[in-house]
């Protein structure tokens, strides 16, 4: 942890085995490390509780890499989201031990075992097609610390799928529901437990659905209270927002 690392060097220079320009370096690195093209946010985890998350698309293989190597070097585990096989298959030869998430085009590369927190948040997909962007939000909170139970192809078309998996949602400390087409689940859902659930609006759906936009405008519609929604086929967002709640009701012990 940053804290854990300033305290460190403070005590190096105490010690006198840095200078005092040395260790207001190291310590402005902890902060946030500038790469010129790359300037990475080595406090978020201290304000957050979970590191920088790096975005793939825009971004070359060499600029992942190096925001990679930059992350791993402060001891946090790495998540990139939207990644390529392609890119992927470039970035394991330099950071062997990065891990591929194909359903969720997403690499982790777990520096430290990841601690988990009591409880579990519950992914839902109301189709099989939604699949995708669920995985996105699973890989998401188990790297940031929350164990997760997948609950997927349960969607309105077949509500008794839904029902027998009840139990499981209502003992979730948060839901995530992944629904595209008309975008419902996530308003039933949210109408049959008390726990907050995040709707997560996906581009599949035939025309109508306007990749997306048909589900998202359901989603903000709804009747349904202690529903919140995240933007179309954002499944990281959603699982930041959920271990957001997550570390709050369950904090880890420090």
């Amino acid at each position: 942890m940053p804290s854990s690392q300033i305290s460190e060097v403070l005590k190096r220079f105490k010690e006198g085995i840095i200078s005092l320009d040395d260790a207001l370096q190291k310590i402005k690195s902890l902060l946030y490390e500038d790469l010129t093209d790359i300037k990475v946010d080595h406090h978020r985890e201290l304000r957050k509780g979970f590191p920088e998350t790096i975005y793939c698309p825009g971004k070359s293989t060499e600029q992942i890499i190096r925001a990679s190597e930059a992350i791993l070097s402060k001891g946090a585990n790495v998540l990139g989201t939207r990644c390529t096989k392609e890119t992927f298959e470039e970035i394991i030869k330099k950071i062997p031990t990065a891990q591929y998430h194909e359903l969720a085009r997403a690499f982790t590369v777990i520096n430290h075992p990841i601690t988990y927190r009591e409880g579990y948040i519950a992914v839902v997909s109301a189709g099989t097609g939604d699949i995708p962007i669920a995985e996105e939000a699973v890989v998401t909170c188990e790297t940031y610390g929350s164990r997760v139970e997948k609950i997927y192809d349960v969607g309105v078309a077949g509500i008794h799928r839904l029902f027998d998996q009840l139990p499981k949602i209502r003992d979730a400390v948060v839901c995530i529901v992944c629904a595209g087409m008309e975008g419902a689940l996530p308003s039933v859902v949210a109408g049959l437990i008390n726990k907050p659930v995040i709707g997560v609006p996906t581009s599949i759906g035939y025309g109508a659905n306007f990749s997306g936009v048909s589900a998202l405008l359901g989603m903000l519609n709804t009747c349904s209270s202690g529903l919140a929604v995240v933007n179309i086929d954002n499944g990281f967002g959603a699982g930041t927002f959920a271990v957001t709640v997550h570390q709050l009701v369950n904090p880890l012990p420090k």
